[in-house]
């Protein structure tokens, strides 16, 4: 679904991500971890097509991200760690506006929105103008909104950051749903212990160079991936 082949990308003299290549298939949550400036958001904003890159290859179901943004952006939602809506709408008229870019008919957004609205609990709450929502209410206006063309890939940064432990739970069976309906989750965080539990795969980024990657089991062994986070980190220290 998502496969990164040889992913560089230079910020002057610093090169952020190096040579990175990942495979992410129909049915998986892959976890993508690393400290702040691992590279992780400067990955994940070129697989959607938001950041340029200087070499290598994305392709999203075989599409090139290069060559047809716009063809693979119709198949993927981005959610980034710190929503950035139009505070001057409401929470339903951004929806809608979301709605009309993906040419979602009416019949179907309507369902959708009602859908998860319930879900998080904002149905109450989407009459009132954005500027008025809390951080944990516009990440999850920005999760429906990510959701209601029924995306084939969600991709995710720190998705958890600001949501009470109820719409955690709900953000982690939605990626289980998806997954079960042939889409695929690649998503970074910094949260662990919720990565070793809720991920097929994972891959452990540092200075822009992959550490380690694989299914859970085989990048920590019989350890927690906490443990074998620390230790791959404190490797490539020395």
């Amino acid at each position: 679904m998502l496969r990164i082949e040889h992913l560089t990308k230079r910020y002057g003299d610093k090169t952020a991500v190096n040579d990175v290549s990942l495979h992410i298939r129909r049915g998986e949550i892959y976890g993508f971890i690393g400290h702040n400036g691992a590279g992780k958001t400067t990955t994940i904003k070129a697989c959607c097509g938001i950041l340029r890159f200087d070499s290598g290859e994305i392709y999203v179901d075989g599409i090139s991200v290069r060559e047809n943004p716009l063809g693979c952006k119709r198949k993927i939602a981005y959610i980034p760690d710190n929503p950035d809506l139009y505070d001057y709408m409401s929470g339903i008229q951004f929806l809608n506006f979301i709605a009309d870019i993906f040419a979602v008919p009416q019949k179907e957004r309507q369902e959708r929105i009602h859908q998860y609205a319930e879900l998080f609990a904002l149905t109450s709450d989407l009459a009132q103008p954005i500027s008025a929502y809390s951080h944990g209410m516009k990440q999850k206006l920005a999760i429906i909104s990510a959701l209601i063309h029924e995306p084939q890939l969600v991709i995710l940064d720190e998705p958890f950051v600001g949501l009470d432990p109820r719409a955690t739970h709900q953000v982690k069976e939605l990626m289980h749903d998806i997954c079960n309906r042939g889409g695929a989750i690649f998503f970074s965080t910094h949260v662990l212990d919720v990565a070793e539990k809720l991920c097929d795969k994972v891959a452990i980024i540092h200075k822009g160079k992959l550490l380690r990657s694989g299914t859970m089991e085989e990048v920590k062994g019989d350890e927690s991936l906490e443990t074998v986070f620390l230790e791959l980190e404190e490797e490539s220290h020395g």
